[in-house]
C-alpha cells in the first residue's frame, strides 16, 4: 500500500512538474517561432505515448503509426480548407488542379465541425479495429506484423499522391490558414494552439498511464510474455492487444489533427514509411516501456532532426538508423534504463570483487 501511495505521488509530481514547465517555463523562455517547433515536437511525442502503450507494454512494434496520424491529419485538414474556402466556395487546390464544380461527397461531412473532431480520433480507431481483428484473429505478430503495418502505410502514402485533384496530391493540404475562426497567422492564436496541444499531450499521458497501471494493463504485459498461458486462463489475446492497437490509433490520429494547425500543411511525405519509423525511433531510444522516457525521445529525436538535418542534409537518415541500432543492440530499455543499468553494474561489482577475495582465502 505504501508502495502504490509512493508511485502515486511521484506520479503526481511528475505530472505537476511537467504542467509548469508546459505551461509556464516553455512559453516564457522560448520565442514565438521556438515555442511553434516545441508545439511540432510535443505532437511527436503524443504519437510516442501510443506506442509504449502497445509496443512498450503489448510488445506490438507499430511501424505504421504514420496511417492514424495520417488520417486524423487529413480530416483535420479537410474541415480547415473547407472553412477557409468559405460557403459554396471550393478549397483552393481543386480549383487548380481538379474540374469538379462542387465538394466530392466524401468531403462534405467534414464541413461540420463536430464530425470533424470526432473523424480525427475515431476514423483512425476505426480503421485499427478493422486492420486488427483481420490481423490479430490470425495470430499474426513479430516481424509479420510489423512489416504488414508498414505497408500500410506505405499504401496509403501511394493513395493520396495519387489523388490529386481531391487530396493535394504529393503538396498535400497546405497554406491553412484559419482555425475554427482563428487566424493562424497571428501569435497570440499560435500559442493557443500550443497551450492546445501542451494540454492533450498531458491528458493522453495520464489515460495511458491509468490503462499501463490497471487489471488491463496486467493483463497486456501477460499476453506479451505468454500468449498461451494467458488463453488457458479464460482470455482472448487478440482482444487485449486489439483494445492497445486501438488506443494507439486514436492517439496518433489526435496528434496528427492538432500537427495541421500547428505547422498549416499535411501531405504524404509527412505519414508515410520513413515518418512511421520515426515515431518508433524516438520512442525506442527514449525507452518503449517508459512513458516519460518515450515521450522525451521522441521530443529529442524530432528536436535533432531539425537541428542536425539543416547541417547534414544528406547523412541525417542514416545517422537516425543508426542510433535506433545502437539504442536497441546496447540499450534495448532506451534512455529510460540507463539509471537501472548503472545501479545494477554497481551493484554487481562488490560481489565480483567478494567472490574473488573468498577464492583467494580459500
Amino acid at each position: 500500500m505504501n508502495l502504490l501511495k509512493g508511485r502515486s505521488a511521484r506520479a503526481w509530481t511528475g505530472f505537476a512538474g511537467a504542467a509548469v514547465a508546459l505551461f509556464a517555463v516553455a512559453p516564457a523562455a522560448l520565442s514565438d517561432f521556438r515555442l511553434g517547433l516545441l508545439a511540432k515536437y510535443l505532437c511527436m511525442a503524443m504519437v510516442a505515448v501510443g506506442i509504449c502503450l502497445a509496443w512498450g507494454r503489448g510488445g506490438l512494434l507499430t511501424l505504421g503509426q504514420g496511417v492514424f496520424f495520417g488520417l486524423g491529419g487529413y480530416a483535420m485538414a479537410m474541415h480547415l480548407k473547407i472553412a477557409d474556402a468559405g460557403p459554396g466556395n471550393l478549397p483552393d487546390f481543386m480549383q487548380l488542379y481538379g474540374t469538379a464544380t462542387e465538394l466530392p461527397w466524401w468531403w462534405r461531412p467534414f464541413g461540420n465541425p463536430v464530425f470533424a473532431l470526432a473523424a480525427t480520433v475515431l476514423l483512425p480507431m476505426a480503421v485499427a479495429a478493422l486492420l486488427g481483428l483481420f490481423v490479430f484473429r490470425r495470430r499474426v505478430k513479430g516481424a509479420y506484423f510489423a512489416i504488414l503495418s508498414q505497408a500500410l502505410a506505405s499504401a496509403f502514402a501511394i493513395w493520396l499522391v495519387g489523388q490529386q485533384a481531391t487530396t493535394g496530391g504529393t503538396n498535400g493540404l497546405t497554406d491553412i490558414q484559419g482555425f475554427f475562426g482563428y487566424a493562424l497567422d497571428d501569435p497570440v492564436n499560435q500559442r493557443m494552439v500550443y497551450f492546445v496541444i501542451a494540454a492533450a499531450l498531458l491528458l493522453l499521458i495520464a489515460l495511458a498511464r491509468q490503462l499501463i497501471h490497471s487489471r488491463y494493463g496486467e493483463l497486456l504485459v501477460a499476453v506479451r510474455d505468454s500468449e498461451e498461458r494467458v488463453r488457458f486462463l479464460g482470455y482472448d489475446p487478440a482482444n487485449v492487444k486489439l483494445v492497445a492497437y486501438v488506443v494507439a490509433a486514436g492517439m496518433a490520429g489526435l496528434a496528427g489533427a492538432l500537427f495541421v494547425p500547428a505547422v498549416g500543411i499535411i501531405s504524404p511525405a509527412l505519414i508515410g514509411i520513413v515518418p512511421s519509423i520515426e515515431f518508433v525511433i524516438g520512442a525506442a531510444v527514449g525507452g518503449r516501456a517508459s512513458l516519460v522516457g518515450a515521450v522525451l525521445g521522441a521530443i529529442a529525436v524530432a528536436w535533432a532532426k531539425t537541428a542536425l538535418s539543416e547541417e547534414f542534409p544528406a547523412g541525417w537518415t542514416y545517422f537516425q538508423g543508426l542510433l535506433f541500432v545502437v539504442a536497441l543492440a546496447f540499450l534495448p530499455g532506451g534512455l529510460a534504463s540507463l539509471a537501472k543499468v548503472l545501479r545494477r553494474r554497481g551493484a554487481t561489482a562488490p560481489a565480483k570483487a567478494a567472490v574473488v577475495t573468498v577464492g583467494e582465502a580459500a
